[in-house]
């Protein structure tokens, strides 16, 4: 059997959720805890040479910053190690381990790097830390490439090396066929680890697999994290791994060291930052891809869960765990451009709305804190003489005339509505949505209203305005087009309907959004937003 040790990474993973600011009284109590807990190796943050030193901060900008938060604090029989992500710490930011309260150095490297990482991994030896080769995205590297790794690790004799599922993309069968491929071709004086996430549920399952290998004979390492904290998904929760190894393992953690840390700390922590397995992180485990790719898609909220793993199946396979924004938007916008010959409904929307009065309906929040300005509106111009078309929403309190549906999303909620209605809503469709049952009255081609200069290239405002431009109307009032605010603040009647974003990137949209009406040219109608708006 292997001598298995644990290592909680709390203060280095967890810290991608708070940008490391843990604060110094919570980093010298997580700490202290878990040097009582008698841990084996405990990590205590990243050295980053682009970071200032804070001593309410995990993240360091050499070795001699390490010192200045942890000095005179005992390390018990634990053994402290570090992180350094290669490339983002020249071997100067470092001392002798002599000098250090780190033992230890973990550098994590990408398949590409590492080469340089493992020659970097060499000066950090020569330096006196035990090493840790961390390769992060195992799941990207096949048989060959693992086997040029290794023989890497095999030359630099590192005190472990260990299989990083980056994005929780590991089964059984798949962890099993990684870790004893590097048992089998690895020298025996060599230490094994995993780090795991939690995407599929399984990091904890998966940890317990590698600790029951009956034949694995050398050092094993363990990562887990109090209570899970981790970016993703987060990580196997170190409390029930320490609890397994007491009960199955013959081991002697103290665990209620542990959970008094969970109680003061962690559970404030998680009140704040939640984290944890979640159908974001699910879905891109799913599809084997980085996150990030499924955070894009979702913020649109303008797809379906079917069209975004439609998307996801276009990924290419070098691509998939490589976030590339401009590469999804490209994606996106291909997938959306349902063609269609719509030369017919622009010539009956022209037949319709030509020399008429149009009120264009959002579903901004002042439709309905402002409707008082619109019923004026409708009564100065006469009710009956003004053809009104709500935006991808049924207003409850304002009769509308028509629906303009281009957010294959929101048409779901707004199916049920237009069905109630007995076909009295005159339907206006993009190429891109479907209808639940039989056809739109019009659908229009979603790819020739785009506007590719944009930040949001099928703004639904600009879209329509483009099919009016053709359609030879007298004049547009608009409503409820309220614009951006930051995130924090409901910027529309339906709070499901809110996107998430900074104050400046609200700015950055209004902004584009006025450049977008610009780009329209010349109309050939007047128009006047007689709601509040950030547009105009």
């Amino acid at each position: 059997m292997s001598k298995i040790s644990l290592l909680d990474c709390t203060l280095r993973d967890g810290g991608y959720l708070n940008d490391w600011e843990f604060g110094h009284d919570n980093i010298v109590n997580i700490f202290e805890r878990l040097v009582s807990a008698e841990l084996d190796i405990i990590e205590v943050g990243f050295i980053n040479e682009s970071r200032e030193y804070d001593a309410d901060r995990t993240i360091f900008p050499d070795a001699v910053s390490v010192n200045r938060t942890y000095a005179g604090l005992s390390k018990g029989q634990s053994m402290i190690v570090g992180m350094i992500d290669y490339g983002t710490c020249g071997i100067e930011r470092m001392i002798p381990a002599a000098e250090s309260f780190m033992d230890g150095i973990r550098v994590i490297f990408k398949k590409e790097k590492k080469e340089g990482a493992i020659a970097f991994c060499r000066q950090i030896k020569e330096l006196g830390y035990n090493v840790f080769a961390q390769a992060v995205s195992i799941t990207s590297y096949n048989d060959e490439e693992l086997m040029d790794l290794i023989r890497l690790v095999n030359d630099l004799e590192p005190y472990a090396f260990s299989l990083v599922d980056t994005y929780g993309l590991l089964h059984k069968n798949q962890l099993m066929h990684y870790f004893e491929f590097a048992d089998q071709h690895m020298k025996t004086n060599i230490g094994l680890g995993y780090h795991s996430h939690n995407n599929f549920q399984l990091a904890y399952a998966n940890c317990i697999e590698v600790m029951e290998l009956p034949h694995i004979k050398r050092r094993v390492v363990i990562d887990g994290t109090l209570y899970g904290m981790g970016k993703s998904a987060g990580n196997a929760p170190l409390e029930l791994l320490a609890t397994y190894m007491n009960d199955n393992l013959g081991r002697h953690y103290h665990c209620s060291q542990l959970l008094e840390a969970i109680d003061v700390t962690m559970l404030e922590l998680y009140k704040q930052i939640p984290w944890g397995y979640s159908f974001k992180f699910f879905l891109s485990a799913s599809k084997d891809c980085h996150p990030n790719y499924v955070t894009y898609l979702m913020d649109k909220k303008k797809l379906s869960v079917k069209s975004i793993n439609e998307i996801l199946d276009k990924l290419e396979d070098s691509k998939k765990l490589l976030y590339d924004g401009q590469y999804i938007e490209r994606l996106y916008v291909e997938y959306q451009k349902h063609e269609c010959d719509d030369e017919k409904d622009r010539v009956h929307l022209r037949n319709w709305l030509g020399g008429r009065e149009i009120l264009l309906l959002a579903p901004g929040k002042n439709v309905v804190e402002q409707s008082g300005k619109i019923m004026d509106y409708l009564s100065a111009k006469g009710t009956e003489n003004v053809v009104k078309i709500a935006i991808n929403f049924v207003p409850i309190d304002i009769p509308v005339d028509a629906v303009f549906i281009s957010n294959a999303k929101r048409y779901v909620p707004l199916s049920t509505k237009l069905s109630q209605s007995g076909g009295k809503l005159t339907t206006l469709a993009t190429s891109n949505v479907t209808k639940a049952s039989g056809a739109f009255d019009y659908v229009f081609n979603y790819s020739a209203l785009l506007d590719e200069q944009a930040l949001i290239v099928d703004n639904p405002m600009i879209m329509f305005l483009k099919l009016l431009r053709e359609a030879n109307v007298l004049h547009v009032a608009l409503a409820g087009f309220d614009g951006y605010v930051k995130a924090a603040a409901p910027n529309y009647v339906n709070p499901n309907m809110d996107y998430s974003f900074s104050r400046e990137k609200a700015q950055e949209i209004n902004s584009d959004v006025i450049s977008s009406v610009k780009r329209l040219g010349e109309l050939e109608f007047t128009m006047e937003y007689i709601t509040d708006t950030l547009y105009g």
